[in-house]
């Protein structure tokens, strides 16, 4: 119900692809010798001869690498910000391909021309799919035909289920109403147009295309009767599992040992976005990492000057998915100082526990001076390089705490933790972060390469401050 592309629309996308990306070699090649007069660049005969298998190639080698990566997978590419994404890792990826491919056979192929190719191929794609995009959305406008959909169950999955159809209007899909057993619901509720056994009723009146089974678990029995009586009408059925209110953060279908199973514990991140994130965690933490390898050698030395003993704390805490992890840090306070924690936590006028002060006897001197300029975190770092730990997320939490979380505050676990995050340039210290869970939640749902780049310069800025850190 929710793909946009048949597999007859798959090919045809795969075909006017195939079209566009000959277009931008073929352009290529007539916009080359209009470079031939600039200094920088190899002079080329006119008109250029470029071989017919390069053409082949070059569109065999695009509109498969957009194949393989799922460019042309509906289920996949249903949100605009999905398809581009793909479209422009694929786009990146067989730029790179093509041009090994051509390395070894055609290596005569002027580089300037390859990359006027390659910069035509991907502005023609994105821009053809964006135009698309908007037909889509005033087909849905102008009244075009649509699927009408039927909604059995009228509670809380099946009330998830109508706002998703009214979010997207452009693909086509009309809520027609619900089904429900509770009389109460059907005299409040004018949308609940009858009890579950006049469904096939409904279904022949309303001309019904769709109906999506949002039952209770409780009432799993009813469904298998239901699939059963709607089993000769010209209709898609569709069973949403009640299992939504249980999971993480969101749940999936993924293929576990070639069984496809519910994963109600899948993680906020797509594969790209991980893939990106974790690219960018790499890249920024090795260009950075000499000059923090120098920093950190004079803070030790400060450290162990001012308080002899171990300069690098070690502690316990909680990362993605609630795994355990080593957490490094720059020891700030004495020796033995988590023994003495208990002699100074307090609660809160909630009862909730508070384990941070401005005034902790246990701090050093340079660790004052480490907090207040966040340089004790330093080590973390190696966190990043070993994978348990991002530059930016959620703050890695301490067991002890978690335990004490309710069920909605967990799902600040379903990113990698950070060495900052949203609730740091946003509070720090001055507002703990288990009493401070929503600001978590806010980066899980918004996370972009974007926000991750504005809390990192944002850091920066908190941290020059001095705002909030003890």
């Amino acid at each position: 119900m929710l793909r946009r592309f048949s597999a007859n629309l798959a090919i045809l996308y795969i075909l006017i692809d195939a079209a566009l990306v000959l277009s931008a070699m073929v352009l290529a090649v007539k916009l080359r010798p209009l470079f031939n007069s600039l200094d920088f660049v190899r002079f080329l005969e006119v008109p250029i001869q470029m071989p017919g298998m390069v053409y082949v190639l070059t569109v065999l080698v695009w509109t498969g690498v957009m194949a393989l990566l799922s460019v042309y997978d509906g289920r996949r590419n249903l949100l605009i910000v999905d398809e581009l994404t793909n479209l422009t890792l694929a786009a990146g990826v067989a730029f790179v391909s093509l041009a090994g491919v051509l390395y070894l056979s055609y290596r005569e192929v002027s580089r300037l021309l390859y990359l006027l190719f390659g910069f035509q191929a991907y502005l023609y794609l994105l821009i053809w799919r964006v135009i698309v995009r908007l037909l889509y959305r005033w087909r849905g406008h102008v009244g075009a035909q649509t699927r009408r959909v039927l909604i059995i169950g009228a509670g809380a999955v099946g009330h998830q289920v109508k706002e998703q159809l009214i979010k997207y209007p452009y693909f086509g899909l009309t809520f027609v109403g619900y089904l429900d057993d509770d009389a109460q619901k059907r005299a409040a509720d004018e949308s609940i147009l009858a009890p579950l056994d006049q469904t096939r009723t409904v279904i022949q009146a309303q001309s019904v295309d769709d109906v999506v089974l949002a039952l209770p678990r409780s009432a799993y029995e009813r469904v298998n009767r239901l699939i059963a009586e709607l089993h000769d009408l010209p209709i898609k059925v569709w069973v949403v599992p009640d299992y939504f209110s249980i999971t993480l953060y969101q749940a999936k279908v993924e293929d576990f040992a070639g069984i496809p199973l519910l994963d109600l514990r899948a993680p906020a991140l797509n594969d790209y976005q991980r893939l990106t994130k974790r690219a960018f965690d790499l890249v920024m933490t090795i260009f950075f990492l000499p000059l923090a390898l120098m920093m950190m050698g004079v803070i030790a030395l400060a450290i162990w000057i001012d308080d002899p003993g171990p300069v690098i704390f070690r502690q316990t805490r909680l990362g993605e998915n609630g795994r355990l992890f080593k957490m490094f840090k720059f020891r700030t306070m004495i020796v033995g100082a988590e023994e003495l924690q208990h002699l100074i936590e307090r609660e809160d006028d909630q009862g909730r526990s508070i384990h941070k002060f401005p005034d902790d006897p246990r701090v050093t001197r340079v660790g004052n001076l480490l907090r207040r300029t966040s340089l004790d975190e330093l080590p973390q770092l190696f966190n990043v390089l070993k994978g348990n730990m991002s530059l930016v997320g959620p703050r890695p939490e301490l067991p002890h705490l978690v335990a004490k979380y309710q069920r909605w505050q967990r799902k600040r676990f379903t990113v990698p933790q950070g060495v900052t995050g949203w609730w740091q340039v946003h509070g720090r210290s001055n507002k703990p972060m288990h009493l401070h869970t929503e600001d978590d939640l806010y980066y899980v749902q918004n996370y972009s390469l974007r926000l991750d780049l504005y809390i990192l310069f944002k850091t920066i800025w908190v941290i020059l401050r001095g705002e909030g850190a003890y």
